[in-house]
Order: C-alpha cells, then sequence, then structure tokens
C-alpha cells in the first residue's frame, strides 16, 4: 500500500471590514491554490449566499467524481486498443439538505459521451465504464453510488 500526500491552500477573502460579525456581513469568497497551479476562485452555492460566478464546494466534488472517472475510462481504453477520440461528461448530483440546515450528497450520475474511432470498439468501451468505476478514488471514497449513463458514438476517421 502506498500513500499519496496532497496540499492545497483555502483562503477565505470575503472580509468586507467586521469579518464574521453577522450572517449577512461577510462575503463567502474564497481561493483554492495548489503549489504552481492556476487559483480557483470560490464562493457558496447561491442558495447558501455565495457568488454565482465562482465555483461552489458541491460543483468541485461533482467535478473530482467526473474527472477522476474518465481519467481512469481512458486509462482502461488505451491499455484495451481502444480509441477514444472525444468526451464528455455532463455529470449531475443531489444534495439532500436536512433540517438542521446540513447536508449529503445523494446521488450522482456521470453522462459521459464518448466517440470511439471504429464500431468494433463500442461495446467494450461502454464495458469499461464499469471498470474506472471501481478504480476511481474518488468514487471509492463516497459513501453512495456513482451511477453512469455512457452514450457511445462512432467517427471514423477513415475516409
Amino acid at each position: 500500500m502506498k500513500n499519496h500526500h496532497y496540499k492545497i491552500t483555502v483562503q477565505w477573502t470575503g472580509n468586507q471590514g467586521t469579518g464574521t460579525s453577522g450572517y449577512r456581513d461577510y462575503e463567502r469568497n474564497h481561493t483554492i491554490s495548489a503549489e504552481n497551479k492556476a487559483v480557483i476562485e470560490g464562493s457558496s452555492d447561491p442558495a447558501f449566499r455565495g457568488d454565482k460566478t465562482k465555483h461552489n464546494p458541491e460543483e468541485m466534488f461533482l467535478s473530482s467524481l467526473s474527472s477522476c472517472h474518465m481519467l481512469w475510462y481512458l486509462h482502461f481504453c488505451s491499455e484495451a486498443g481502444i480509441i477514444v477520440t472525444e468526451y464528455t461528461d455532463e455529470a449531475t448530483g443531489i444534495m439532500a439538505e436536512t433540517a438542521n440546515g446540513s447536508g449529503h450528497f445523494t446521488e450522482v450520475t456521470l453522462h459521459p459521451m464518448v466517440t470511439v474511432a471504429e464500431e468494433s470498439m463500442v461495446e467494450k468501451a461502454e464495458q469499461l465504464h464499469h471498470k474506472a468505476n471501481e478504480y476511481c478514488f474518488i468514487a471509492n471514497s463516497v459513501n453512495f453510488p456513482v451511477k453512469h449513463i455512457p452514450v457511445m458514438l462512432v467517427k471514423s476517421t477513415n475516409h
């Protein structure tokens, strides 16, 4: 077993002069940074007084699941000789807010639209989504199933 260590910095940028003196007296804005990488501007969901032009934790969580699945999927396709030429995922998630204001995700569904080079690759390419889901570090870290509903397309490069 190998351990991998990650480090990010989250810095609150929403102090409007009086800190958290009142619920409406501060912004939820913050930055997310990691060494030698572009800074991500974050906030809370607009439902929780956040800035709708910035990424919120719920979207970042969903994007982590989606990108982890995609990276494993592309890896397994390359190993299997499946040539993927395009990949887009319109991932969706449902978060249930509880009576006391806390909440949790109950469901995430990935909707990958995958284009492969040949018709003969479609069946195996579709099956590899299951393997990617089994290996995804982020999917293995959540307490709900991550579903996937792939759409397979073929775009031959031979004319």
